[in-house]
């Protein structure tokens, strides 16, 4: 059995395809190309934890039918655009606001939220999250796992982490490469007298700060016990504009 994560579907709802340039040019034609590249990477056997804004302005009837078609056992971590239709469908293995779990040997925190700090963060424990859409800076140990930032389909930790030993670049967004080499330009005569006089400037390299703890919250249903094991629960910063 397999542990995948994701986040941020949006099945039905037409908002990513204007703000977050999903291309796709209707939320059916987008709702097909996510159940295929879910299918894709997830098996029947595999678990898959879903870290909010799973459907929007869609009905109970649609959100079971999506359901049935996703492979795997399916946790749901709730956030801010899950109403009542999401909530409460019997697909879902479990549903609640936040989660501690362990995958292969190492602590993750979930929310659909991102924190600022989170219970067992000095001990290595990694928060991933979502609502962000793959815009927020992270902090070390932090992942958005949703599809804006790992093309449209769930991902495994391996993965997550690999995302930042190449750096960092939204897999959705790689740094373009030129395709011919720059122009040279003539140096003018009085930068040539100048000679190796220039000197360019060390660039600083910005560190990161602790802050002070806040509350993940969730207006949907309060936090409750993670499948597995959980101990005391983290605090999170409230969650962005995004609605």
């Amino acid at each position: 059995m397999t542990v995948l994560f994701t986040s941020d579907t949006h099945f039905g709802d037409w908002r990513p395809l204007r703000i977050d340039a999903r291309p796709f040019k209707t939320p059916p034609e987008m709702d097909e190309a996510l159940v295929a590249a879910w299918n894709a990477a997830v098996a029947p056997g595999d678990t898959v934890w879903h870290l909010g804004d799973f459907a929007l302005g869609v009905g109970a009837e649609r959100i079971a039918e999506l359901l049935a078609r996703l492979n795997g056992a399916k946790h749901l971590i709730s956030g801010n655009n899950d109403g009542p239709a999401t909530l409460a469908q019997p697909a879902w293995v479990s549903v609640q606001a936040y989660a501690e779990i362990e995958v292969e040997g190492r602590r993750l925190v979930l929310c659909h939220y991102a924190f600022r700090t989170w219970n067992g963060i000095g001990k290595g424990a990694l928060n991933l999250h979502g609502h962000s859409h793959g815009k927020l800076k992270p902090q070390p140990r932090q992942y958005d796992v949703g599809v804006d930032a790992f093309p449209y389909r769930p991902v495994t930790l391996d993965t997550i982490l690999a995302s930042r030993r190449r750096g960092g670049v939204n897999p959705r967004r790689p740094t373009p490469r030129s395709s011919s080499p720059p122009r040279p330009t003539a140096a003018s005569p009085t930068a040539a007298r100048r000679g190796s006089s220039s000197r360019a400037s060390p660039s600083a390299t910005p560190s990161a700060a602790a802050s002070a703890p806040s509350k993940c919250s969730s207006s949907n249903s309060p936090p409750s016990t993670a499948p597995t094991s959980a101990s005391s629960k983290s605090q999170a910063s409230p969650p962005t504009s995004r609605s």
